[in-house]
């Protein structure tokens, strides 16, 4: 089967690539173990200094990443390059912390010595997305590959040449031959390389639903999984808020990677005494970003990954108007070509409709008022997703307190949610489970193993 890269603010297709057959996903699979057993007994110092080439190589190639994401899923290119940052940041975090984070720890029992140490678990597969194309594999990878395990990448298929840049970019920094290694394969292709006695654990950044059908393939074979999926967080303004301050990052948490990004804030629930001041900023704010030619330099809201995906967000927006939404901004599909899709601003969005219920992917916005501070709580919870979730208050003890009661895998007060190398990052309810980054996130593919020694 032919895997296409299309660019979405033309529709011209950039390259064809040929999905790899079973014979090539053999040898993969035996390469990637072989790795493996080569690379976990290789000294945390080696690891570092492969990982640490990594990051040089992304930011000497950080114009020619950038333009490679923004050529094969309309990334805004001074986003792509912001992203090729932080991927780097992660590698040097990594790098830097790995040896501390996984050190063993001494325990005090009736042993003469005991302790709890963390062995990596072997080749990991790694199902990723196309919206943050280097992050997301990153974020994954640099963590799991200090950590002395191996990876497969089964990347989404809208970005071939992304997924086969990245496995160059492991290779070119001196990673054994096939520790990290991309396979071009479709979706119907994941279920047996997740049974693969070779695949130790499966990490997945994706819908619910796809989470849901990958874990049910693990479960069968009893490999442990890592879930990062969708959201609807919700955007809290309290009445004490920075209306100016919460207005402008309103517009920047939704717009973000043209609205295409798990955490971007979706639900914006405003308590009734600041309500319309807030509506006034919030579209004067949405109406200022620019939307455009994702190379431009000026463009802050870029065209949608895909047109079928372009088109769902719309039947979103319609079925959430037709059920009594008021749409007082966007909504309606540009003419000519690419898969673009206008700033959108929608009110009076109540339960039982799409904005409200489900995941919006793209740059839509919905505005609920709520009656005061345990109402805006109820509300936010009143969700099947629980990533991330933005408040916001002058009030640090009310900050604190509502922040316990959010029921989310991240608050930030008076800030835009993003992940953080230094920080857990991951969701509860159909947001998935699991944590990537930070201690957590290294601990995740390893053996927590104890030893005791009479």
């Amino acid at each position: 089967m032919a895997i296409e890269s299309l660019n979405p603010a033309t529709g011209e297709v950039l390259e064809t690539f040929r999905e790899i057959g079973r014979e090539d996903v053999e040898r993969m699979l035996a390469t990637a173990h072989a790795a493996f057993l080569e690379w976990r007994d290789a000294r945390y110092a080696a690891r570092a200094k492969n990982m640490r080439q990594a990051a040089t190589i992304l930011r000497t190639r950080k114009l020619d990443y950038a333009r490679l994401m923004t050529l094969e899923m309309g990334k805004p290119i001074v986003q792509g390059e912001a992203e090729i940052e932080k991927c780097a940041w992660t590698c040097e975090y990594y790098a830097d912390h790995a040896e501390a984070l996984l050190a063993e720890q001494p325990r005090q029992t009736d042993a003469s010595r005991s302790y709890v140490r963390f062995d990596p678990l072997g080749v990991v597969l790694a199902v990723m997305p196309w919206n943050f194309p280097f992050w997301q594999v990153f974020r994954f990878a640099a963590p799991a590959l200090m950590a002395g395990n191996a990876a497969v990448l089964k990347h989404a298929s809208n970005v071939p040449r992304c997924a086969l840049t990245i496995e160059e970019i492991f290779r070119e920094a001196g990673f054994p031959r096939g520790l990290f290694a991309t396979a071009l394969v479709g979706s119907s292709a994941v279920p047996a390389l997740i049974a693969d006695r070779r695949v130790a654990a499966v990490t997945l950044t994706g819908s619910d639903h796809a989470g849901s059908q990958v874990a049910q393939h693990a479960g069968r074979e009893l490999k442990k999984t890592v879930l990062e999926l969708g959201g609807s967080d919700p955007f809290i303004v309290l009445a004490d808020a920075d209306l100016a301050a919460a207005a402008s990052t309103a517009a920047d948490a939704r717009l973000v990677n043209s609205g295409q990004s798990c955490i971007a804030a979706k639900r914006f629930i405003v308590v009734e005494a600041v309500a319309d001041r807030f509506l006034d900023r919030f579209v004067q704010e949405l109406r200022s970003r620019r939307v455009g030619d994702p190379l431009a330099r000026e463009t802050q809201v870029g065209p949608q990954a895909r047109v079928d995906l372009r088109d769902a967000l719309h039947r979103q927006v319609e079925e959430s108007v037709k059920r009594g939404a008021k749409l007082l901004l966007g909504g309606q599909v540009p003419p000519g070509k690419g898969a673009f899709y206008p700033a959108t601003l929608l009110t009076a969005v109540d339960k039982g409709m799409p904005a409200f219920d489900e995941e919006t992917f793209g740059p839509v916005a919905a505005v609920i008022r709520a009656k005061d501070e345990a109402d805006a709580v109820r509300l936010a919870n009143d969700s099947q997703f629980g990533l991330g979730a933005s408040l916001w208050t002058q009030d640090r003890a009310r900050a604190e307190r509502m922040a316990a009661q959010i029921e989310a895998g991240s608050v930030f007060v008076n800030g835009l949610v993003k992940s953080d190398p230094r920080l857990p990052f991951g969701g509860i309810k159909r947001s998935g489970y699991g944590r990537e980054l930070s201690e957590y996130g290294i601990r995740e593919f390893v053996n927590i193993k104890s030893v005791w020694i009479a």
